[in-house]
């Protein structure tokens, strides 16, 4: 707010409004051709999984799965453009200033593969995210919650935010790859050197963050976490 004031606040906000509308209409729709696609299978005589077995928490975990990623696709170049446009700050600089141009200068500079760049490492996360997530709720509402218990829909509930929330700390490292390999040798300064290396795949960036311990960073919304066994040089902006 000292340097953009208020607006500063929002940097992205147009991209971003575009990927959520976008990403719902997406998702809303495939879960619905999946639901079709159920229903043809009871027709055709195939039997329906019991409700809270293994298997009707497969088959709803696998639709659940093609639905996010087939809005994640869809919607990743927006997700790119949103996230450079907050790294702007970094550098002051101006060169995403809206969608449209955005979308100009991406393809102008990167091509079609510009609006995709880390995209499997955010596919990666959100779907081992969804299956932890998933699994780990339906082990605990079988073997640790009763239906006896009282406030039973409640506590299966509480469960499923928990494991949520555990797996979402367990994919961390996937989403601050992929965000890195979305700013990754953009032209932006936040991009390059010496605030951030350049890498040739995401692999590398795992590689190079696993290395320094850096595979949390920025996990915490308070604090930021020095690597074991380093140093912050501050006229070099990086650890060491």
């Amino acid at each position: 707010m000292k340097v953009d004031g208020k607006a500063g606040l929002f940097k992205g906000i147009g991209p971003r409004l575009c990927a959520g509308t976008i990403g719902t209409v997406v998702h809303s729709k495939v879960v619905q051709k999946c639901q079709e696609q159920g229903t043809l299978q009871l027709l055709d005589g195939q039997q329906k999984a019991e409700e809270g077995s293994l298997q009707h928490v497969v088959n709803e975990t696998t639709k659940e799965m093609i639905a996010r990623s087939c809005a994640t696709i869809v919607t990743h170049p927006f997700h790119v453009i949103t996230l450079r446009c907050m790294v702007q700050f970094i550098g002051r600089e101006i060169k995403y200033s809206g969608v449209f141009d955005s979308i100009i200068t991406v393809y102008r500079e990167e091509g079609i593969l510009g609006f995709f760049a880390g995209l499997i490492p955010r596919l990666l996360g959100d779907v081992l995210s969804l299956w932890i997530c998933n699994l780990l709720a339906h082990v605990i509402n079988t073997y640790a919650i009763d239906d006896s218990m009282s406030h039973t829909g409640e506590m299966k509930n509480c469960s499923q935010a928990v494991t949520g929330f555990f797996a979402s700390m367990l994919t961390y490292p996937f989403v601050l790859v992929s965000n890195l390999m979305a700013v990754n040798n953009c032209g932006l300064a936040g991009g390059l050197p010496p605030y951030a290396s350049v890498y040739p795949t995401w692999v590398d960036c795992w590689r190079h963050l696993s290395r320094e311990g850096n595979t949390s960073r920025g996990s915490s919304l308070f604090f930021r976490k020095l690597p074991a066994g380093k140093m912050y040089a501050i006229d070099q902006k990086r650890f060491f």
